[in-house]
């Protein structure tokens, strides 16, 4: 048996344990860069989509995922959001993700020659006024991210990728081609299990349905106001099940360790149909 002089030495020869991170792939994708930043050192788990990303974390496969939620230009990632709000997930850290989008064609590939332009639909979106002025003959087609654009491209195919893909025969524009240049994607570390209620966080997000009958949200919206709660973001999307009923996607400032925000949230449970509690950070 081997013998160590302090604690501190034992502890240095000890194996390190490894956490494993899902996120959307494949290699160079926005997700993996937000994945490496939030998980630095961890090992990060390449998915085809965000429901597989979150299949591993649920299948216990990885210890955690890593998401999109919202997209300074486009809004929510709706895709993503639904999938927080149908599992038992939690959001534990968030980073914001500066985006610059470049146009991405095979050398010697004009751009009278481009028919076809593909990307992820987020990225597509947030192009949209360059891609409509320069090539306004070309199809916009959807994939599953940006690095999946790269796979496609051919002598009349164009991709919009990240600045930071490098691969041999690709020419990347010189240009960010994004319709506003500050254009920022925020990602969540997302982990299985209840909510964290004693750690302390800036912001608190969570998801309400409300009754289907007049003044449900404003009945909400008025707890907020009650407890002096600072909402800085909703957004609403359509529950898949249910025709006219909608999901709302509710964001504010508080700190959830707090006996206010405990309260606050127990009374908008009360008071709707549906509520989960998506994540607590700073």
């Amino acid at each position: 048996m081997k013998l160590y002089a302090t604690e501190q030495e034992r502890a240095a020869d000890m194996p390190k344990e490894t956490h494993k991170v899902s996120c959307l792939g494949p290699e160079g994708s926005y997700s993996q860069l937000a994945a490496e930043a939030l998980c630095e050192g961890w090992e990060i788990v390449l998915c085809p989509s965000f429901s597989d990303a979150i299949a591993k974390l649920i299948a216990s496969e990885t210890d955690y995922a890593v998401l999109p939620v919202e997209n300074s230009i486009n809004g929510g990632v709706f895709s993503a959001l639904d999938l927080l709000a149908e599992a038992d997930l939690f959001g534990e850290e968030e980073y914001m993700l500066s985006i610059d989008h470049r146009l991405a064609r095979r050398e010697g590939v004009k751009d009278e020659d481009i028919k076809v332009i593909c990307s992820h639909q987020q990225a597509l979106g947030q192009c949209a006024a360059y891609l409509r002025t320069r090539f306004p003959n070309a199809m916009l087609l959807a994939t599953a991210s940006t690095a999946e654009s790269l796979k496609r491209l051919d002598a009349h195919t164009a991709g919009v990728v990240g600045s930071h893909i490098k691969m041999d025969g690709v020419v990347l524009s010189e240009e960010n081609i994004a319709d506003n240049k500050r254009n920022f994607t925020r990602f969540l570390r997302v982990r299985k299990g209840e909510p964290s209620y004693d750690k302390r966080s800036a912001m608190v997000f969570l998801c309400a349905v409300c009754a289907h009958k007049p003044g449900e949200l404003l009945g909400l919206l008025k707890i907020f106001q009650r407890y002096s709660l600072n909402l800085t973001r909703i957004e609403s999307r359509p529950l898949k099940h249910s025709y006219g009923q909608y999901r709302f996607f509710i964001e504010f400032a508080g700190d959830i360790s707090s006996e206010r925000v405990q309260s606050a949230l127990n009374d908008a449970a009360v008071h709707c149909a549906q509520f989960k509690l998506l994540g607590a950070y700073l």
